[in-house]
Formats: C-alpha cells, sequence, structure tokens
C-alpha cells in the first residue's frame, strides 16, 4: 500500500441474505452475497470493483452506504466504524458518503423539480434559508455541466446524460468526501459514458474526492480507477494497480474478464479462450476455490482448499497458482 491515508476500510465483511420456508418462515439456507472481503481505500483515490452480475459487488456498495445491515465484519470510515443500525452515527455519516446510482431514470423523484432534487440533502443537514439553497444548487449545475435555469425543470425534461449530471449533483451538494458510484455510466450510450466518466474525474479534483467505482466490465474502469478489485462470487480474487492489472493480470478470472472486452482489430485479439461456463450459486457455493469450477488452470488443491488473498508482487491474489 501507499504511504497515503486511509479513508475507508472494509474487513472481513460478510452479508448472507436468509432464505425462509414453511409456516413459520425457519431459515433452511442464506445467499452469501458477500462472503468475506476486505480491501482499503485510500485518501483521494478511485478503487475500482468488477465483476460478473451476482457476484456481490452493488451489495458491498450497499453495505459501504449503511443501506444494508452486516452480516459480520465491519466497515471503517476516517477511523470509525459504523453500520446501518447506528442510526445517530450514519445521520452524522450522510453528508461524508454519497452514492451516484446506476439508473438516471429511476433515481430521480419524477414530482420534484432539479432545485428540489439536488437541495433536498441541504434542507436536511443545514439550516440554510430557501435563497441559499437555491444560490448553492445553482453553482453545482454549472459544475456538472448544466445550466442554471434547470433549476425549475423536472426530470423528464432531460435526456439520459443530463439526468446522470442531475444525480452526480445531487451527491456533491452536501461536500461529501466519499461516493460511491454504482455502475452510473452502464445505463447510457457509449458516447454519453466518455463524458461521464470525464466529468466525475474533473469533479474528483475540484472536490478532493474518493470513489468506489462499481462496474461490470473492465474497460469501464480502466481510465479512472488508480487500482482495481476483482470479485468473484462474494469474494475479491485479486487487487491491483490499474495498469499492472492491465498488463499482468494473475488471476485467471481476471484474464478472462480482459479476454471479454471488445477489440476493434481483430489481428489484436488475445488468444486466450473466452471464459464459459454460468457463476456457480450464491447459495451452494462450491468446495476449494470458487472459480474452479470454470477455471481451465484448476488442480486438484483448488478443488478442495479455498485459496486466501495475499501479496504477490505490488498487488494480491487468491489463486493457488502463487501458493
Amino acid at each position: 500500500m501507499d504511504s497515503k491515508k486511509i479513508l475507508v476500510e472494509v474487513k472481513d465483511v460478510r452479508k448472507h441474505f436468509p432464505i425462509r420456508r414453511g409456516v413459520f418462515l425457519k431459515e433452511v439456507d442464506s445467499v452469501k452475497a458477500v462472503d468475506g472481503v476486505s480491501f482499503e481505500i485510500n485518501e483521494g483515490e478511485t478503487f475500482g470493483l468488477v465483476g460478473e452480475s451476482g457476484c456481490g459487488k452493488t451489495t458491498l456498495g450497499m453495505l459501504l452506504l449503511g443501506l444494508e445491515e452486516l452480516s459480520e465484519g465491519q466497515i471503517v470510515f476516517d477511523g470509525n466504524a459504523y453500520s446501518s443500525t447506528n442510526l445517530k452515527k450514519m445521520k452524522e455519516l450522510r453528508k461524508d458518503i454519497q452514492v451516484i446510482f446506476q439508473d438516471p431514470y429511476e433515481s430521480l423523484n419524477p414530482r420534484m423539480t432539479v432545485g428540489e432534487l439536488i437541495g433536498e440533502g441541504l434542507r436536511i443537514q443545514t439550516k440554510l434559508s430557501k435563497s441559499e439553497i437555491k444560490e448553492k444548487v445553482q453553482d453545482i449545475l454549472k459544475d456538472v455541466g448544466l445550466a442554471p435555469e434547470h433549476y425549475y425543470r423536472y426530470p423528464h425534461e432531460f435526456s439520459g446524460g443530463q439526468r446522470q449530471r442531475i444525480g452526480i449533483a445531487r451527491a456533491l451538494i452536501v461536500n461529501p468526501r466519499f461516493i460511491v458510484c454504482d455502475e452510473p455510466v452502464s445505463a447510457l450510450d457509449v458516447s454519453v459514458q466518455a463524458q461521464i466518466m470525464n466529468l466525475l474525474n474533473k469533479i474528483q479534483k475540484q472536490y478532493s474526492l474518493t470513489y468506489l467505482f462499481i462496474a461490470h466490465g473492465l474497460n469501464v474502469v480502466k481510465y479512472i480507477s488508480d487500482r482495481i478489485g476483482v470479485m468473484y462470487l462474494g469474494k475479491i480474487v485479486e487487487i491491483s494497480k490499474s495498469e499492472e492489472l492491465f498488463n499482468n493480470p494473475k488471476h485467471p478470472y481476471t484474464e478472462a474478464l480482459l479476454n471479454a472486452i471488445p477489440q476493434i482489430d481483430e489481428y489484436e485479439h488475445k488468444q486466450n479462450k473466452i471464459l464459459k461456463g454460468d457463476i456457480p450459486s450464491p447459495v451452494r457455493l462450491p468446495n476449494g476455490c470458487r472459480f474452479h469450477t470454470r477455471c481451465e488452470k484448476c488442480m486438484e488443491i483448488c478443488k478442495k482448499e479455498e485459496p486466501v488473498l495475499k501479496e504477490v508482487g505490488d498487488g494480491k491474489v487468491a489463486c493457488h497458482l502463487y501458493n
């Protein structure tokens, strides 16, 4: 790790959703959405989190936001542990920890004006007057590439990219330190994705922000992340600096994700085989390494013993190939 200050610590975090059946709704099993995840995010950096659908990325983001209750483990922000059950602590942290949601169409209340949507955080967290709130909202609209007169309009009057800018402004208005970006560009056109990514880079420098950037594919996080964590079936399988991850991936799953990135020139496309098969059920997890059912480099030990995330070079990897 760098000698920078650690802002967020995730310590052996687990989130299991109970499965209940019968007349008395007895718990018979559980969905292991997040199952023993640990990492740190330095102040001022962007930590990318990638993996297939169902691997637990968004659930982990909700835990960091305090919108889901921890089953086990601990989350620490700036030296202080917190959880969704500590309502007083969570209220204090709301202005420091914000979120940009995936869907700009579903995340904005259609009955509220842009001014009301963005200014809501200030009305709850501060004692500013209506005129002061309006002034701050119009200033933040300019920062995200919108016009002050948009203050009076409704979400349906905007395109998807503009709506996401409104969502970004809503997150920024309370002057947070940490933002969870939950796949903020996946619902947008490719050309608009680039604009939003550039905007996120710009406001990060302007507002001294720290990001957790959640995405499906490595191609999306490549240009925005300082470090990247690769998640598979509730576990982190590799953590590395962005450039190192792309140049020298260590875990077979990371290699498969890189091979899945579309290439313009077919002759430049890597000749490694594309990952086959579906992700196993998070209810009945495979024995040993969770990736062994889809891994072409699988060894006998992989079927019996679960690998531990350990330091390899400048990063970390959970794979028996490095034991």
